[in-house]
């Protein structure tokens, strides 16, 4: 694990000139650019708002920030995974070029889902800033940070776990979609946890892994409480053990991977 993180450390601006080819060519001739990944989230926000708020019991301007902050870090970590998954095979070419380390390229996939969902939390700092008309979500922002460093690092073990996995098994992307589609009805994202709670249904989340970095993300900038050192002593073990499981599986399967791409 150490000499891999050397690795990427001592090619980083490589790392970086791949993630900014990347921006470039999905924004390639647009007018908006980068703006267009608020779209969706932006979208989606609005359209559940509209149906949900009411049923559920909440204000439309309570509930839009919540469901916001819950689709951006939804969505970072959806595509970190399903994007991920292809990150191998997509980077083929340099793979059978130069003797890179392979958990550079899911790296890349999730720094580009990264700068995405960057740009939609801010959006939803400055809206609570406008709603609460306070500061207090913009110095909420260091008790934020360990819970986004932490779902960062996660969404990189889960993207290399399930790249290496899609060279051996192609239908692992689509697997990942369908679970993704499923997991997010699961997740308190468009509901409180509440709501399964009520139902008897509250160890659905306690055994849901996103909902541990939905809490240390969405909990403070919305409450103004900092997460507990539980929670984050907890999302910290999650994290490690899948970084981890992404070291074995690097070790395992790298030296025979090229074979089958």
């Amino acid at each position: 694990m150490i000499g891999h993180l050397t690795a990427v450390w001592r090619f980083r601006h490589f790392l970086m000139a791949l993630v900014r080819l990347d921006l470039r060519l999905r924004y390639r001739r647009s007018v908006i650019g980068v703006g267009w990944s608020l779209l969706n989230p932006i979208a989606m926000t609005a359209v559940f708002t509209v149906v949900f708020s009411n049923l559920l019991g909440s204000g439309a301007w309570d509930y839009a920030p919540s469901l916001l902050t819950g689709m951006a870090v939804w969505g970072f970590l959806k595509e970190a995974a399903t994007a991920g998954s292809r990150a191998l095979i997509a980077n083929e070419s340099y793979i059978r070029q130069s003797p890179l380390p392979y958990t550079l390229y899911p790296l890349r996939t999730v720094f580009g889902q990264a700068i995405h969902t960057a740009i939609a939390l801010v959006v939803v700092v400055g809206l609570l800033m406008i709603l609460q008309q306070s500061a207090r979500p913009l110095l909420m922002l260091p008790a934020v940070a360990p819970g986004l460093a932490l779902a960062f690092l996660a969404a990189w073990a889960v993207a290399t776990i399930a790249a290496f996995v899609n060279v051996y098994f192609q239908d692992t992307q689509h697997l990942l979609e369908v679970a993704a589609q499923i997991g997010f009805f699961l997740t308190p994202i468009i509901y409180p946890r509440a709501v399964l709670d009520k139902q008897g249904l509250y160890w659905v989340v306690d055994l849901n892994p996103v909902n541990l970095f939905l809490d240390l993300i969405r909990a403070p900038l919305l409450t103004g409480e900092p997460p507990t050192a539980a929670l984050l002593g907890t999302a910290a073990a999650v994290t490690v053990g899948l970084g981890l499981l992404a070291a074995g599986t690097t070790a395992w399967l790298q030296k025979r991977v090229v074979f089958h791409l």
